[in-house]
């Protein structure tokens, strides 16, 4: 008989549940978090097992890999629909969470998401990580702005290279709060020589990867987004329409239809974070920076003009996910129209 089982991941340990066809529990166990104790505990039913079942998470890949290297039918689960189907349950447990897992596996209630290969993984921690330095890098800086207002010390407006020479300036008589803020300056301007190393690691990257390259010929998208966007889609057969990707990356508006009532909300916001934002930021480089003419600027501006320039950003983010992943299917560069006549 077909056997079917759920795995609730915790750190240490992993809850397993497997069900037969009839959704009658054989077996119950608490294992090791390791792909060898999963697969060692399931390998007894190897022969009739269908599909294994783990929720997203941080060692999902890990697992993932590890399973389906040791030939364990696993699927990665999306997390919020998985939740969603759980809350039939009025009991919350690790145990409890592994039944329903299976119970999922069995009826088909799921959705499976990709689980990214180590190159990708490797990828999203050099941005991830960029990120995380800079946002530092960015919060020290307003964090001395801050400590010297009460002394009646501005800094005024001046761009990230010039910071630090303005606050010596500003300090040049004081003595006493240069001591005190040197040391911050310090720690902000090594965050700085570490932001700038993984942008030189993410420059190399995009220079030798020809989908990188190919990326970057869009209107607006730089050596950040084209490696987010390559690291994130990582295969472009994931999707059967390039017009799905968006949704994939919460770019798509919520909709709430019924009877004669529909309403068309905010996006989504479901997809990764880091690439929406990305995608955000190169459609705002397109609409208001990029001097070439374009087609999709042109479309953007008109958005713009009867929605508002937030909207128009979404818009063109959205396109620019779409254009993006017909671009690395065709093998093809951006297409720049020519100006339109007046």
């Amino acid at each position: 008989m077909k056997k079917y089982a759920g795995l609730d991941v915790s750190m240490e340990e992993t809850a397993v549940c497997v069900i037969d066809g009839e959704g009658s529990i054989v077996a119950e166990a608490k294992v090791r978090s390791d792909p060898a104790a999963i697969a060692s505990f399931l390998k007894r039913w190897s022969g009739d097992l269908v599909r294994v079942g783990l929720e997203a998470g941080g060692l999902t890949p890990w697992l993932y890999h590890g399973l389906s290297a040791l030939k364990v039918a696993a699927i990665c689960i999306e997390t919020r629909r998985m939740k969603a189907y759980a809350k039939a349950s009025t009991v919350k447990t690790d145990r409890r969470d592994a039944q329903m897992i299976a119970l999922a596996m069995r009826a088909g209630l799921y959705r499976a998401v990709h689980v990214k290969g180590e190159a990708a993984q490797k990828l999203r921690l050099a941005l991830s990580a960029r990120q995380v330095v800079l946002r530092q890098a960015r919060q020290l800086q307003g964090k001395v702005r801050g400590d010297l207002k009460p002394f009646g010390i501005r800094i005024g407006k001046v761009g990230s290279g010039g910071f630090a020479g303005r606050v010596k300036e500003r300090l040049a008589d004081r003595a006493d709060l240069w001591t005190l803020v040197e040391p911050l300056l310090n720690l902000r301007a090594a965050l700085l020589a570490q932001v700038r190393a993984y942008e030189r690691m993410l420059r190399r990257f995009a220079k030798g990867d020809a989908a990188c390259r190919l990326f970057m010929t869009a209107g607006g998208v730089g050596v950040l987004t084209a490696v987010a966007y390559r690291a994130t889609i990582e295969t472009p057969a994931r999707f059967r329409r390039s017009a799905d990707v968006p949704a994939a990356l919460g770019l798509t508006p919520r909709i709430d239809q019924s009877g004669e009532i529909e309403r068309c909300g905010a996006i989504t916001k479901a997809g990764d974070t880091l690439l929406r934002g990305l995608l955000f930021e190169a459609a705002n480089a397109l609409l208001t920076r990029s001097r070439r003419p374009c087609a999709l600027k042109r479309w953007g501006l008109a958005v713009a003009k009867r929605r508002g320039m937030n909207r128009a950003r979404v818009a063109v983010a959205r396109k620019l996910a779409i254009i993006l992943h017909r671009m690395w299917c065709d093998g093809s560069e951006f297409r720049f129209a020519a100006p339109k006549a007046a």
